[in-house]
């Protein structure tokens, strides 16, 4: 980050000027500052980063009659980093401010993972991320995980819930019996007690592993699965609603928000609230496009039987307090109480609390 302080030339103006006007113009100041991230601009949680937070920020500071302003310079698509090192980016200051995806960060950002170790507590992404936010600002132990890494956290992103899309029908839990289907990472454990066998893999991989018989099928968003055309090889699209996740967040670095003023950092703490709710609506909003597109690209769209889900849900183990036991140091089991009880308070009618599993 740099800055440019405009100062008036004292010796040209006359005394009287000069006193009203120092207040003022004498510290208003222009930060120039970088916003990256390692995915393209197409992505929502990319995106809203250009059309929210710099689009909206100095039309945000002039609106509170600040002087100051911000001078962004943009490069997303994996320019300057890839997406395995999006924490490290920020927080060793590669780039100013920019997406952070703590999906991949389990071990140096275990509690923003939670979510993963929580399924079927609800699929409002919107209010999920919203929560996520809320705790954020309450709980130290939360914001530690940030500090840490020498990063401040201004706003959640997530992904909307997860369904199957299998190569055979799934008419049943029992259908999924010894079937091979990919589950990256925490979702592995989503499977295991249904019988199936998770297999890894990421995104891009999905459509092969299934085409060449090394995956039967694979829980998975259906915004990732669309673009990707998954429905060609696994055309029977199961809805389970597994759960909303979060999935990082936008970040900027900690050396660089401490030089920033305090009408800058207002605006930019404002702006991170709205930029998950922007980019939250708006992976709902191509969900439901996706969704209603399906069974006109050739995919059978059915639900799981109501019986199924709930037979599902409770013959999972206890995820969440294997989860908060493995970090305990960190706090996890007063995160998981506050975000059930938030849940909750919010009326999302989760099929699983987290919080009173035995």
């Amino acid at each position: 980050m740099t800055k440019t302080t405009f100062t008036k030339f004292a010796c040209l103006l006359p005394a009287a000027a000069i006193s009203l006007m120092t207040a003022g113009a004498a510290t208003a100041e222009t930060y120039k500052l970088t916003m990256a991230a390692s995915h393209p601009t197409v992505l929502p949680w990319v995106g809203q980063l250009s059309t929210t937070v710099v689009a909206k920020s100095n039309e945000r500071l002039e609106g509170m009659g600040s002087e100051d302003r911000i001078e962004w310079t943009e490069t997303y698509g994996g320019a300057l980093y890839g997406f395995k090192d999006t924490l490290e980016a920020v927080g060793d200051g590669l780039t100013d401010a920019g997406w952070v995806g703590t999906l991949w960060e389990g071990s140096k950002m275990p509690l923003q993972n939670m979510t993963y170790f929580t399924p079927f507590v609800s699929d409002d992404l919107v209010a999920t991320l919203k929560i996520m936010n809320e705790l954020h600002r309450e709980m130290p132990e939360l914001q530690a995980a940030w500090d840490d890494q020498n990063v401040v956290f201004l706003g959640a992103s997530g992904v909307e819930t997860y369904h199957l899309f299998t190569n055979f029908p799934v008419n049943s839990l029992a259908d999924l019996d010894g079937r091979k289907i990919i589950a990256p990472g925490p979702s592995a454990n989503w499977i295991k007690s249904v019988g199936a066998v998770p297999v890894n893999g990421a995104l891009p991989t999905y459509y092969n592993q299934i085409q060449t018989g090394v995956a039967d099928g694979v829980v998975v968003i259906i915004t990732g699965a669309f673009p990707n055309k998954h429905y060609e090889v696994a055309p029977y699209v199961t809805l389970v609603g597994l759960g909303a996740q979060m999935t990082g967040g936008l970040g900027i670095n900690k050396d660089v928000w401490e030089g920033l003023s305090d009408d800058v950092r207002s605006v930019l703490t404002e702006l991170g609230e709205e930029y998950t709710v922007a980019h939250a609506e708006e992976v709902m909003a191509r969900y439901e496009s996706f969704l209603a597109k399906l069974p006109e690209a050739g995919a059978t769209v059915t639900e799981l039987p109501a019986a199924d889900v709930q037979a599902w849900v409770d013959g999972l183990p206890n995820l969440a307090k294997d989860w908060a036991e493995a970090n305990a140091d960190d706090g996890a089991a007063a995160v998981l109480d506050a975000y059930m009880a938030k849940v909750k308070a919010a009326d999302l009618d989760p099929r699983i609390d987290w919080s009173e599993r035995e």
